[in-house]
């Protein structure tokens, strides 16, 4: 059975912190260096539901992609919400580590899950990371599908794979127009428009896409839009992520138990369609 220390020095060598962006906060939060590990987690968001999650399965560690405190606090009292995850987590013996914007980057990384949810061929970063030689890290991916489908067929094909949320699949631009290039990018992607137009394909799947950037992106090519949950474009990280684990485990001999969230922590619960039979127009 592993320490807190070994296993962490094996994520670190996945995603090393010092690529992370200078803004972001990543790596362990809470974790005693010399504990024993024997289950981890993984999941996208350290909420309370998936720390209770983590406390039923008996994990010694849980990795989440979105960090807990990703601006400074003056306080970890349980009567916030973040302070009882602490509190939570220090209790019952779990450590809690975080790979973000330094897991995006990687290779293979968060948009290399999403494109592969998507059975899609990575062809490249779509933002090349420029201390990458080999030019496989960066952005987001530049991907191609094996034959050509619709924008309507490849929304339906994204509502299909990635996992089910009140939002479902957005998409703006002609549903019959051909895909056969597609930028992915996993969690917030509109200000990579001007790389996405510089690549020249066909759609852009990302998520929390903003009115204005999506409306002008839409102004300056026919460039067709599908704007999924944030959660759900970064949740197939999680699996990959705890496949590189068990790889590492089974390598190293630790035997860990990897487990993979699939609590539903997209804050959006539910969605009501417009009515497509009413008037065209605002109301006045």
């Amino acid at each position: 059975m592993p320490r807190l220390s070994e296993v962490i020095a094996a994520l670190e060598n996945l995603w090393p912190a010092e690529r992370a962006e200078s803004w972001d906060a990543v790596g362990t939060v809470v974790g005693e260096p010399d504990q024993d590990v024997s289950r981890v987690l993984f999941a996208v968001d350290p909420v309370q539901d998936v720390v209770d999650e983590a406390v039923k399965l008996g994990v010694g560690l849980l990795v989440t992609h979105h960090p807990l405190y990703l601006r400074g606090t003056t306080t970890v009292a349980a009567s916030t919400f973040k302070g009882r995850v602490v509190h939570t987590l220090i209790k019952n013996d779990i450590a809690l580590h975080v790979a973000h914007t330094n897991a995006d980057t990687a290779d293979p990384g968060v948009s290399d899950a999403l494109a592969g949810a998507l059975d899609l061929r990575v062809v490249g970063p779509l933002v090349p990371d420029a201390s990458d030689p080999e030019g496989r890290r960066g952005l987001g991916r530049i991907c191609a599908l094996d034959h050509p489908l619709t924008v309507r067929e490849f929304a339906a094909r994204a509502a299909e794979r990635l996992p089910a949320t009140a939002q479902g699949i957005r998409v703006a631009g002609d549903p019959e127009a051909l895909v056969r290039t597609v930028a992915v990018s996993g969690g917030s992607g509109d200000s990579l428009f001007d790389h996405v137009r510089a690549a020249g394909v066909d759609a852009f799947l990302t998520a929390d896409l903003r009115h204005h950037p999506a409306s002008e992106a839409r102004s300056h090519s026919p460039l067709a839009l599908l704007d999924a949950a944030h959660w759900a474009t970064e949740w197939p990280w999680c699996e990959l992520a705890a496949a590189q684990l068990d790889e590492i485990s089974d390598r190293n001999g630790w035997g860990l138990r990897v487990h993979v969230s699939r609590t539903v922590t997209d804050p959006w619960t539910a969605h009501a369609a417009s009515s497509t039979s009413s008037a065209m127009g605002a109301p006045n």
